[in-house]
């Protein structure tokens, strides 16, 4: 194998592992706010996550950025996508109330169906025949799910397919800000409108963790 093969192979593996660990951190970060919400607010969950997640923006990429991490030639796609992002959290948390987590998740994979299908309008990408016929066959799949009209259960769905459609327009705004801001940039901006929103409603929401656990 030539020098670039072994590189490319090696590139590819790493985008594997990198695909299979967030695979495995997201479902970990829906059951701890699923454990979290039956003693906590949502806004104190979300502010926590906020925090954390901005600590490690900061710790990763500032020293490498300094103040032009947060320098972007697009502030109102960085603020919409960051306000998406949140709407997105609210709704999943809010769901996640009231229903399983293994329900909320199989309605959240309506997501991927959505970014194809608004793919089109949006980024101007083709898509075949073969992915609209999944696409459609995933929607119906959906409806099963959600049983329209099952009383609060019903509405729970709902909120997690707003969830879904949010996080779906953010995907879409991720890949349109790759052509314009460094992808650091774009990651801190991605939390930033849940910090600062959390941070002013946290006081007002806030239950000492009664155990390190939590």
């Amino acid at each position: 194998m030539t020098v670039s093969g072994r590189s490319a192979q090696s590139s590819a593996r790493g985008i594997v592992y990198m695909c299979v660990t967030a695979i495995v951190m997201f479902p970990a970060l829906n059951t701890s706010v699923k454990y979290l919400t039956d003693d906590y607010s949502i806004v104190q969950i979300i502010w926590v996550r906020a925090v954390v997640h901005m600590a490690w923006m900061l710790v990763l990429f500032l020293p490498g950025r300094g103040l032009k991490l947060f320098a972007t030639t697009k502030p109102a796609l960085q603020l919409a996508r960051s306000a998406l992002q949140l709407a997105a959290l609210v709704f999943y948390v809010m769901a996640l109330t009231s229903m399983p987590l293994t329900t909320a998740a199989a309605i959240a994979f309506t997501a991927p169906l959505m970014v194809v299908a608004l793919s089109v309008p949006m980024l101007g990408e083709r898509v075949g025949p073969r992915r609209w016929i999944a696409v459609l066959v995933g929607f119906v799949g959906v409806l099963v799910i959600i049983r329209p009209g099952d009383g609060a259960v019903g509405w729970a769905s709902l909120l997690v397919v707003g969830a879904a459609v949010c996080y779906a327009l953010f995907q879409l705004l991720t890949r349109r800000l790759a052509r314009h801001d460094d992808f650091r940039t774009t990651a801190v901006y991605t939390i930033l409108v849940a910090l600062i929103l959390s941070s002013i409603a946290a006081p007002f929401f806030w239950t000492t963790p009664h155990v390190l656990t939590d």
